[in-house]
């Protein structure tokens, strides 16, 4: 009996390589599989309230990946690695290096100019990284936790709080959250930025 998993709205399927990826043998349903990952990703949040993270830091392809290996790296062998596989969103998986260093770049740039509010610098980055889909799983999550790293590491300011949802459930929250980012993708960035606050 393999991985038998069910996605919802916005979730991006895995491939049958990706999900021989997963460390856990035990695991055989969709349940399992997000207590598990919620297991890992609570460390992970552990880890950034506990370590002193400096924006020169936070904004590298390095850190990038060591935090979505953080938050999935005992659940799955290929955390923290970019995907080698096309997805129903996201760019071309041989962008993904150059498109992330692009939106490293401009971040660096909306902070040293006060381009826009720290909440809007947070929530573009959030956007533009989910949109990039970095990794096989995970993005929304760790896109998520990327924009809270941002918000209070380099800028002093509390984290969001996303509705106190990881959007796991296809509840009327996690449509709201979709439908924020749709607006995002056309341009208007104020609703997910609202989004991020409630």
């Amino acid at each position: 009996m393999g991985l038998e998993l069910k996605y919802e709205e916005g979730q991006t399927p895995l491939d049958e390589n990706e999900k021989e990826g997963l460390k856990i043998k035990s695991i055989t349903t969709q349940g399992e599989l997000d207590e598990f990952e919620q297991l890992n990703i609570e460390k992970a949040v552990e880890w950034t309230i506990r370590t002193n993270l400096k924006a020169e830091k936070i904004l590298t392809e390095k850190f990038v990946k060591d935090l979505h290996k953080r938050m999935y790296g005992e659940v799955w062998k290929w955390a923290g690695e970019f995907r080698r596989s096309e997805k129903n969103i996201g760019i071309p998986w041989t962008r993904i290096g150059m498109e992330l260093r692009n939106l490293l770049a401009d971040t660096k740039y909306w902070i040293e100019n006060n381009t826009y509010s720290p909440e809007e610098i947070a929530i573009r980055f959030k956007h533009r990284l989910v949109s990039i889909h970095c990794f096989p799983n995970g993005n929304g999550r760790h896109s998520r936790l990327m924009a809270d790293i941002i918000i209070e590491s380099i800028f002093g300011k509390e984290i969001f709080s996303w509705h106190q949802s990881n959007m796991a459930k296809a509840d009327e929250t996690r449509k709201e959250y979709i439908k924020s980012l749709r607006e995002a993708d056309n341009g208007n960035i104020k609703p997910l930025i609202e989004f991020a606050k409630n």
